[in-house]
């Protein structure tokens, strides 16, 4: 009887906590589909009903040259961002003392301040620096891609330092003792493996950079948030510039977006994707 009793109680157990799985899943899924309807509700009444369509398409022309702005921004400054953040990753990682002490400096420097302090520092402090005529015309433009790379240069760094340290040790030794240097060994066999696993981070830091782009309004730059502030306070209308705010970021995040994935699924090599 009372091993009867003690199996029926373990299966009445498992039935329970089977339950409680599929009620947890049904909730999650009404809530979430709840949450969704509400999103495009909202937004289709947004449409409908505070959006200035002849107003839009006056616009329209304006938030494109913005997006082709911002568009060429993040492109210069995530080239040059990814490659700055290469090396900064390898002297994080440098065993000797000045490399790593001058790397660790510079990431500790433009990850503890913010970015908005570091564009205001090289827009307006470099040209105070220089005797006589400042030589670069247009500066904004320049002084926002430096600005961006240096920032986001040592958050890639950071990406690459931990995806260094994520690869086993014995993959450098297994190297060595195959007749590789060490620079081969880090190029053919730890860097590799180091990039798959801090494409993740590396992918999510240039989402934000397109993100950043918004700050360089206060230096000027004719960037999408610099529209939307001169539209809105020309026609007192916030909805309509809002849309195509919005559009207009989602338009380089979500490609973006869909890149890094697939990057991340090539790079998976014990995946199914190979």
């Amino acid at each position: 009887m009372a091993e009867s009793y003690s199996g029926e109680s373990t299966s009445e157990r498992v039935d329970e906590s089977v339950l409680n799985d599929r009620t947890l899943k049904w909730i999650g899924v009404a809530i979430s589909s709840l949450f969704t309807l509400g999103i495009f509700a909202l937004v289709g009444y947004i449409i409908a009903t505070k959006v200035n369509f002849e107003l839009l398409q006056t616009i329209f022309p304006r938030f494109v040259d913005a997006y082709l702005l911002v568009l060429r921004i993040f492109l210069m400054g995530s080239v040059l961002s990814v490659v700055a953040g290469v090396f900064v990753g390898f002297g994080r990682v440098s065993s000797t003392f000045p490399t790593g002490a001058v790397a660790r400096g510079y990431v500790e420097f433009f990850r503890g301040t913010p970015l908005l302090f570091q564009i205001i520092v090289i827009y307006f402090g470099i040209p105070a620096l220089w005797s006589g005529t400042f030589p670069i015309q247009d500066w904004e433009i320049p002084a926002a891609i430096i600005a961006l790379t240096l920032n986001h240069a040592a958050y890639v760094g950071e990406a690459i330092r931990g995806g260094i340290g994520a690869v086993p040790e014995g993959q450098m030794e297994a190297a060595r003792s195959l007749g590789m240097s060490y620079t081969q060994g880090m190029r053919e066999v730890v860097l590799p493996q180091a990039w798959r696993n801090a494409l993740a981070a590396i992918g999510n830091d240039q989402v934000i950079l397109i993100k950043d782009t918004s700050l360089l309004t206060v230096i000027a730059v004719p960037e999408i948030i610099s529209v939307f502030r001169s539209v809105n306070s020309a026609t007192f209308d916030p909805w309509t510039p809002i849309v195509l705010t919005a559009v207009a970021y989602l338009g380089i995040t979500l490609p973006l977006g869909f890149v890094v994935r697939y990057l991340e699924d090539r790079s998976d090599w014990g995946g199914d994707s190979q």
